[in-house]
């Protein structure tokens, strides 16, 4: 072989600690290695230049770079020697940043170290061989599972750029936690007006085929060849008949239902429509408090629906779709606020979270917008506000901060004082983080315009004051001293948690999540829409704690993932993948077993059980090479004699 090899300097990064030209000289003392220089910036474009112009010039046939994170870098400079000729994988790379550098501060032993690294680099290029990938084709179709904005955005986005896109939704209509607020911060804007029009637009977008009240059940295939199967739920009426007109929720006399889309501030009919402005304006019958469904005594909704929609002996259906990628925009819930016994979560009847004093506060809630106390219906007239009941809190498991509470809780503060003209709020709090584009305007706004009192500090307890109303006890720190502030109702900036079911679909979708149940991006600043799958895109807050923007910033950004991946007429996959030795292989299927990714299946070779390996679905992860008890399975690109040739170079230094 003929080998390059180079040195980065990095600026100071690498070479403040590292000799790279001695690194460079003793590089050319190591087998086949026939050129070595130390550039300042390899990842630069002169550095790409250079390393085109030496693979021409010195006839290389393998390269190897020692710089920064292969993670990172190692794609630009495989794209750089393949446009001088070389197969990509005929490359590779020593890190001397991360694991030299950036560790330590002895040069003279950084240097050894880094010849040792390129050392090992230049023993698994010798054993390295040529890869090529397979292309196929794709269905152009993109699955979207879950209907808020962010979903709603992406769906959108996808559809107008020509994409048919199927949308599915768990609740019986899409819009999110969006669709449940009032107003929104720092504008306060309507929020049904400005998310309605999308909603609508999804309705009506002949690019869009829409599955609401329904679930992800199962998953199977690899980018560009997905099959899905979709869990229609039973809603016991036929929405191709259903108008929406609401006579049946009219007529329904179980009027005691919980209301969930209002937060369980109010109350519903068996059968009902969540909101106005629901897409699709359908109703639905609650199995478990239909009188008809539970008792088999009622039928008035059956008899009163003019056009004959309701179906009481419905069934759950599942349906089966192909699509080419998939997007998860599964948003968040409120954590579970009731462990705050020391607030009287769950306890005092007007003691809420915010979500629910949104309720309150929009006219379609149970109160036409007009603030009252669950408790008696009384106009309040001490409002206090709690930030960060569930963040920033180690002690609940919840160390995260939910990023958008701050605001919402002034904007409820300002609009508190907008319905309430004579209400004083007062607002306990840690930190105010404000970071948006005219956040930091808006809370100074509730202040210094409507009065509202900041409290710097943490709440102790909330109880009854025995006549009708609370004492919110708890401390300054700006002014040292303990404090009790009489409110006739509480409320929880709650903090958020992944969606109930998170981690269930993460499995199907055989992607990462973390301690708290958000999807995990591929890398967090510049793969922060992408998964560990390829095929899979993440938008909102099923990523991380996100306001409203940003997660329509990140629904567009998944569009354009799914837009610039449908542009191309075939997909390749990574020639990184399994490979099976079937004269090895004994057919235990423990490979099976452990494969993340189902990219391993059972075969019959003369009678005789072996594996096989779906290489458009293997991820390069080597979980069944390492399993393998045979030594039947080897990962393409670190097979053991390339590993076994790294370490017996560096045993010899």
């Amino acid at each position: 072989m003929r080998i390059g090899v180079f040195i980065c300097h990095c600026g100071s990064n690498i070479a403040g600690t590292v000799d790279c030209a001695r690194v460079a000289e003793i590089s050319t003392g190591f087998p086949d290695v026939v050129y070595a220089t130390d550039p300042m910036y390899t990842c630069a474009e002169p550095g790409q230049v250079a390393i085109e112009a030496a693979i021409h010039d010195h006839r290389l046939d393998g390269v190897v770079v020692a710089s920064c994170s292969p993670r990172i870098h190692e794609p630009t400079f495989r794209h750089t020697v393949e446009r001088a000729g070389l197969n990509r994988y005929m490359f590779e790379m020593a890190n001397i940043r991360e694991h030299v550098s950036w560790i330590g501060k002895d040069r003279d032993a950084n240097t050894n170290k880094a010849a040792e690294l390129v050392k090992m680099a230049l023993a698994k290029l010798r054993n390295n061989r040529p890869l090529v990938a397979k292309s196929f084709e794709a269905n152009k179709k993109v699955l979207i599972v879950g209907g808020g904005v962010a979903g709603i955005q992406a769906a959108l986005d996808c559809a107008d750029g020509g994409v048919p896109v199927i949308l599915l939704e768990r609740e019986s209509t899409i819009g999110g936690k969006m669709a449940k607020l009032d107003k929104t911060f720092p504008t306060v804007d309507c929020s049904a007006c400005i998310l309605g029009p999308k909603m609508v637009d999804v309705a009506q977008h002949p690019n869009i085929t829409l599955y609401t009240y329904s679930e992800l059940e199962d998953i199977s295939g690899y980018i560009g060849n997905f099959t899905v199967k979709i869990h229609k739920r039973a809603t016991y009426v036929n929405w191709e008949k259903c108008t929406g007109c609401g006579v049946c929720s009219e007529k329904c006399p179980s009027k005691k239902t919980p209301d969930a889309f209002n937060e369980l501030t109010g109350v519903t009919t068996a059968i009902n429509i969540p909101f106005p402005q629901a897409i699709p304006k359908k109703a639905v019958i609650s199995a478990e408090h239909c009188r008809q469904l539970t008792k088999g005594k009622c039928g008035i909704c059956a008899k009163t629906c003019p056009t004959g929609a309701v179906v009481y002996d419905m069934q759950d259906d599942v349906v089966t779709e192909e699509v080419g990628c998939i997007i998860a925009a599964t948003g968040y819930d409120l954590m579970d606020w009731t462990v705050y016994r020391e607030y009287g979560g769950g306890q005092y009847p007007d003691v809420i979270t915010s979500l629910q004093y949104e309720r309150l506060l929009s006219t379609s809630g149970p109160t036409g917008g007009h603030i009252r106390r669950p408790s008696d219906g009384l106009e309040p007239k001490h409002v206090v506000f709690i930030q960060c009941v569930g963040s920033r809190d180690k002690s609940v498991g919840r160390p995260y901060c939910s990023g958008f509470c701050c605001m919402y809780t002034a904007k409820q503060a300002v609009l508190t004082k907008d319905h309430l003209p004579l209400s004083q709020s007062y607002v306990f709090y840690m930190d105010i983080r404000a970071p948006g584009k005219l956040y930091d305007e808006f809370t100074r706004r509730a202040v210094e315009e409507y009065g509202v009192e900041y409290i710097r500090g943490r709440v102790s307890a909330v109880y009854p004051d025995g006549e009708g109303a609370y004492v919110v006890m708890g401390v300054d720190t700006l002014l040292g001293r303990p404090v009790e502030i009489k409110a006739d109702i509480v409320v929880l900036a709650v903090g958020i948690e992944a969606s109930r079911g998170a981690a269930a679909l993460a499995e199907k979708l055989r992607i990462s999540y973390d301690n708290y149940g958000f999807f995990m991006e591929s890398h967090v600043k510049l793969k922060p829409v992408e998964t560990n799958t390829a095929g899979v895109f993440l938008a909102g807050v099923c990523q991380g704690a996100k306001d409203i923007p940003a997660s329509v910033a990140q629904g567009s950004a998944t569009a354009a993932k799914v837009l610039a991946l449908f542009a191309r007429d075939r997909l390749e996959n990574d020639p990184q993948t399994a490979q099976v030795d079937t004269r090895r292989c004994v057919g235990c299927g423990k490979c099976i077993r452990c494969c993340p990714f189902g990219a391993l299946k059972e075969t019959t070779i003369r009678g005789e059980i072996k594996t096989d390996v779906i290489e458009t679905v293997c991820q390069g992860c080597g979980l069944c090479t390492s399993t393998c008890p045979q030594g039947a399975v080897q990962l393409s690109h670190a097979t053991d004699n390339q590993i076994l040739a790294e370490v017996n170079a560096l045993c010899r230094c």
